[in-house]
């Protein structure tokens, strides 16, 4: 993956487990975050986010953006809840949805966070296990629907 695939990545959308495989560190700090960043950009990719949703050492959530020359945080708070499957692949599909809008890379993220948020923070509340986040709750809340 490193070598065939990372040089060709506009971005990539590592948690801090895939992370931690890529870049064969420890990361349990923001600190550490950072600097598995920079490794990913270094690897090839044009953008690395590291996402913060596995830090479960505080009530907020920090994804790292990292360009090749300067970091962006995106804060969030941490919905305490089972309904979180799939979130990961969401938010990565909803960055993909809005840069091929043409919404810079930033942007992208940002709007895709907030997207994300809105769909762990308004659950479903479905399925009997680690079920899955609301996927209209975004559009929605553009609305002004509740």
């Amino acid at each position: 993956m490193v070598t065939e695939l990372l040089p060709h990545a506009l971005i990539t959308t590592p948690n801090i487990p895939e992370a931690e495989l890529l870049t064969e560190m420890s990361i349990t700090n923001l600190n550490q975050r950072e600097e598995a960043a920079r490794q990913i950009v270094q690897m090839g990719s044009t953008y690395a986010l590291v996402k913060g949703g596995h830090d479960e050492g505080s009530g907020m959530i920090v994804d790292v953006l990292y360009d090749g020359q300067s970091f962006h945080y995106l804060e969030n708070v941490r919905v305490v809840t089972r309904h979180t499957h799939g979130t990961g692949c969401t938010y990565s599909a909803a960055i993909t949805a809005e840069l091929a809008k043409g919404s810079p890379v930033l942007a992208a993220v940002t709007t895709a966070r907030a997207f994300i948020q809105a769909a762990i923070e308004d659950e479903l509340g479905i399925g009997a296990g680690h079920g899955p986040t609301n996927h209209f709750a975004y559009q929605r809340r553009q609305r002004g629907e509740q």
